[in-house]
């Protein structure tokens, strides 16, 4: 059965992102358990930044899990991407999502990795950025295989990367690595409306490997803001046996109260 979770940043340097509530863990999760989410996706600096006794305690006491955490405050903070042309730099950004890793590990919880996974260009070819990336998503697969979480990989529309941006070339990637790799794919419904000439085709594609969704509609509100049509989109979650979680990584429109509480309406009326 699908679980539904909500976004929560801690980098302010960030605001004004695809991220619904802003104001801390504390309130973060008052918020999530008053409206009845299952799960809170957490995106901080990095582990110094999250006291983890603190937030288990939280946890415990809203009755909430720990869906996921982000690790894009590498490339946005410390401008790190594991397709760097410098390999002191990739090295110091697999050690830093390994830093996350750990973090997450302690509460069953994956690491995302989005915007670390850099662009090719000029100074990287295609394939050797390719290279790079597959061998680090391997390295922290089996890194992460200690906590008995999977690392989650995302692929981004265009305008993130020119990597991988379709299902498909996140299967393709993954699928260089063998059977034991310890990978699963993030599927954003925002990225997917940019690059997926059919979402549902596209669920369908990466259907055993797909493990965790961001639940958003086209522009990036909550679903139910715009257009994706979550009536087919919801019958091919289902179809294909997802059991992860539905996790709102949406900007706060009109703030993030509402997002928040639009977002559970919409799990509740799709997969409730």
């Amino acid at each position: 059965m699908v679980k539904s979770a909500i976004t929560v940043s801690l980098v302010e340097a960030a605001r004004g992102g695809p991220f619904v509530l802003w104001d801390g863990l504390e309130a973060g999760c008052k918020t999530a358990r008053e409206l009845g989410f299952d799960a809170i996706e957490v995106f901080s600096l990095g582990p110094e930044q999250v006291d983890s006794d603190e937030l288990e305690k939280l946890l415990q006491d809203h009755e909430l899990s720990l869906a996921a955490v982000g690790t894009g405050a590498g490339k946005v903070k410390h401008g790190l991407t594991l397709t760097s042309a410098s390999r002191e730099e990739r090295e110091e950004g697999k050690e830093f999502i390994k830093r996350i890793i750990e973090m997450g590990g302690r509460f069953g919880a994956g690491a995302i990795l989005g915007s670390m996974q850099g662009f090719w260009g000029k100074d990287v070819p295609k394939e050797e950025a390719l290279k790079y990336l597959a061998e680090a998503c391997g390295e922290l697969g089996e890194y992460a295989k200690q906590f008995n979480v999977p690392f989650i990989y995302e692929h981004l529309n265009r305008f993130e990367t020119n990597l991988c941006n379709r299902v498909e070339e996140s299967v393709a990637l993954l699928n260089t690595l063998g059977n034991d790799h310890n990978i699963v794919i993030l599927a954003d419904l925002f990225h997917m409306n940019i690059e997926e000439v059919d979402i549902c085709e596209a669920f369908r594609t990466g259907a055993e490997l797909i493990g965790h969704i961001h639940f958003v509609d086209n522009n990036r509100r909550p679903i139910g803001g715009g257009h994706i049509d979550m009536v087919s989109v919801s019958a091919v979650i289902k179809e294909i046996g997802y059991d992860g979680y539905l996790s709102a990584e949406a900007v706060p429109y009109p703030t993030e109260y509402e997002a928040a509480k639009q977002t559970i309406d919409s799990y509740n009326k799709y997969f409730g």
